[in-house]
């Protein structure tokens, strides 16, 4: 069983985004269940970032599936960026947004959290 952290800074997007989608809570519960079972990045849903220059395993989820979506004829375009510790059966959520907020991951973030 993979044990779940989030940093601080995924906890203040969690909440940000909770304001304007409230089944994001449930919708991260199906990841940690896919996360479970296949926590390593898994193309095309998922890919590790290269070229952070860190020893780190650093994961971005290109979609996830959101209940505040359904009967919209819309995919859900938030990206879940985490941390993969494979011996340590840990992940580490770095980060959350939505696509139409931004283009790539915090990369600062990333780096300043992990070597």
């Amino acid at each position: 069983m993979i044990n779940f952290e989030e940093l601080p800074e995924f906890q203040k997007d969690l909440k940000r985004l909770l304001k304007k989608y409230r089944t994001l809570t449930s919708d991260l519960e199906e990841v940690h269940r896919g996360l479970n079972v296949y926590p390593d990045a898994s193309p095309p849903y998922s890919f590790r970032i290269e070229n952070l220059g860190i020893i780190t395993c650093v994961i971005k989820i290109k979609k996830i599936a959101s209940d505040s979506f359904k009967g919209r004829g819309v995919n859900s375009g938030f990206r879940l960026i985490y941390a993969y510790f494979e011996r340590e059966e840990r992940i580490v959520f770095i980060e959350l947004y939505h696509k139409n907020e931004k283009e790539n991951e915090d990369r600062e973030r990333i780096l300043r959290n992990f070597e």
